[in-house]
């Protein structure tokens, strides 16, 4: 017996229903709190990229660029390229949200700097992670429908490795977000108002992270006892 594709049983409404809505209110949290923090300034009336620039120079990095780019909240790290791109509320922005934002991403540069154990096995297992993705769901599906408890299973140790994958990132960002922190309120130049407002944003955009392990959690659990289920049948 297996569940068809379109069918939406008790277990995912009882299982991944709270998580899709706490994923919902964590990205309510996020954007809500951005916005609150980019009406005020900093202290010190610094650009978002005039702090992450700082913050590398601290931590005696000199070959990553930062280069602005389109949208609101696409501000990332690209390892390869050695590129810190923020988003040009970031970039050119002097408010609170902005440092906080902008420190963060430099936060992974300088994991990537001083060998972040974490960081490296995420690194490591993103390939294999995004086969695993690729191919889980249709495993585990083709599975159930040609009752191959085996390649079911299969399916499902290849949605573990999206789990572990979140997992993993849990540390690294918040680590980086650690980092951000630091530099906030070590470097003398900002007031305790930007180091409480950075953190209220840092600690939202968290949630984010936690929300996604959270899901993709529960989905494993999901299937788990869905596959468990129909191997006792058989």
């Amino acid at each position: 017996m297996y569940y068809p594709m379109f069918y939406i049983d008790p277990l995912y409404i009882i299982l991944v229903g709270p998580a899709l809505i706490f994923t919902g209110w964590a990205q309510w949290k996020v954007t809500s709190t951005y916005k609150k923090w980019r009406q005020y300034g900093n202290s010190q009336g610094m650009t978002g990229a005039q702090v992450a620039r700082y913050m590398m120079e601290q931590n005696d990095i000199y070959d990553v660029d930062i280069q602005m780019i389109g949208g609101e909240l696409t501000d990332n790290y690209n390892l390869t390229n050695k590129v810190v791109s923020l988003s040009s509320d970031i970039y050119n922005g002097t408010s609170i949200a902005a440092i906080g934002i902008a420190c963060h991403e430099v936060g992974h540069v300088v994991q990537h700097h001083v060998g972040y154990f974490p960081i490296k096995v995420r690194n490591a297992i993103i390939p294999i992670t995004n086969i695993g993705a690729t191919l889980a769901i249709p495993l585990i599906i083709l599975g159930l429908i040609l009752n191959v408890v085996n390649l079911a299973w299969l399916g499902v140790l290849c949605f573990g490795l999206s789990t572990l994958f979140q997992l993993i990132t849990l540390p690294v960002e918040f680590n980086a977000s650690h980092r951000a922190l630091q530099t906030i309120d070590s470097c003398g130049l900002f007031t305790g108002t930007d180091y409480r407002g950075a953190k209220a944003v840092l600690t939202a955009a968290a949630l984010t992270y936690v929300a996604a392990l959270f899901v993709s959690l529960m989905q494993l659990l999901r299937w788990v006892i869905i596959i468990g289920g129909n191997s006792r049948d058989d």
